[in-house]
């Protein structure tokens, strides 16, 4: 998933920014953004989680719920 989320990260640079979170080092943000399960993907517009994928997830997967919210703020 890492190499997938950086891909993303600098091909919609200007759209979104990639943040990785250490939940052990940063409980206060898993909580905060209520991840339960590790890995987990959580689309955060103004604040809010707007999307999420918890667990292990599909490359097609993750693009089809980052495009339609990308589509939405093109």
């Amino acid at each position: 998933m890492e190499s997938l989320l950086a891909h993303i990260a600098r091909k919609e640079r200007e759209h979104l920014a990639v943040k990785k979170v250490d939940v052990d080092e940063r409980p206060d943000i898993a909580a905060r953004f209520r991840v339960g399960a590790v890995p987990a993907l959580a689309l955060v517009q103004n604040r809010r989680v707007v999307a999420r994928l918890d667990g292990r997830v599909t490359t097609p997967r993750i693009e089809e719920m980052l495009d339609s919210h990308l589509r939405a703020i093109a």
